[in-house]
């Protein structure tokens, strides 16, 4: 294409350089919102928390309905709470609560002490979960990190063995890049060493949908883990191979107050039965 300059009457052709850059930047125009859009969908690490991949990949359908069975109301926190309003909760009817500890072996909830020690004080029965990233180091190490930075047990009637939150890989690959019986091995080497470090079982947080494509829907950790599964719809649905029945259910993120909310399976004394190992 000819360039007319103003004041000239003879059309100049662009210099080859020139129309190299502008087909340059063209194309990075093209390619630098793709870029920018998928950087921006990575969370940090460090930043996932309890269900966070259970919208994105069961959806949501419906409210829990009310079926006549005893359940205690609970719920689960992390740093994207802050500071948790523990009394509402506790007025509301909340009398239990999980609160993230670690992730992987690089980070710490630097909320922790405000949320695991607030809902202490006005009464609740606590616990501590550890979001699991099995793609950056082993199981045992992970247990190890857990216990030393709060996830620890007590037999003094007010705290839960700790939780593992197995779940959707939030910074890549859902199943973060082992098979299934790979996945399996690494739970194994976490509660093996959590309970040689605690005397109790970890609980199991995960979704079904999660389990079986990442498991396999292995079911041996059923006689001894309880399992703590997330569903948001009228009822916690099929549960993973094992487990007969579910122990806690995570039935919403839009909740009042903290937006987690749970449901265990039982009235209060069986949370104190589960406390008191």
């Amino acid at each position: 294409m000819s360039v007319h300059r103003p004041g000239s009457g003879r059309p100049v052709r662009p210099r080859p350089l020139a129309v190299l850059v502008t087909a340059l930047l063209a194309a990075l125009s093209l390619t630098l919102p793709l870029t920018s859009a998928h950087a921006a969908t990575t969370p940090r690490r460090g930043s996932a928390y309890m269900g966070m991949g259970v919208p994105a990949h069961d959806g949501r359908h419906g409210a829990p309905t009310s079926a006549g069975v005893t359940q205690t109301e609970g719920v689960d926190v992390s740093a994207y709470q802050g500071n948790v309003a523990w009394s509402t909760l506790w007025s509301s009817g909340v009398r239990w609560a999980y609160t993230k500890a670690t992730e992987g072996t690089y980070y710490t909830n630097p909320y922790f002490a405000q949320q695991y020690n607030g809902s202490y004080n006005v009464g609740m029965i606590r616990g501590s979960y550890h979001f699991a990233t099995p793609d950056t180091t082993s199981g045992a190490t992970q247990a190890s990190y857990f216990v030393s930075h709060g996830g620890g047990w007590s037999k003094d009637g007010k705290t839960l063995p700790g939780a593992l939150d197995i779940e959707w890989n939030p910074y890549g690959a859902a199943c973060y890049g082992r098979t299934a019986s790979e996945m399996v091995s690494w739970i194994a080497d976490f509660i093996t060493t959590y309970k040689s470090l605690t005397s109790r079982y970890p609980v199991i947080y995960t979704a079904t949908s999660w389990w079986t494509q990442c498991t396999g829907d292995y079911g041996g950790f059923a006689a001894n883990n309880p399992l703590w599964i997330a569903r948001y719809a009228s009822d916690p649905g099929t549960l993973p191979a094992g487990w007969s029945y579910y122990t806690m259910w995570q039935y919403t993120s839009s909740g009042p107050t903290v937006g987690d909310h749970d449901k265990f399976n039982g009235a209060l004394d069986r949370v104190q039965a589960l406390a008191n190992g």
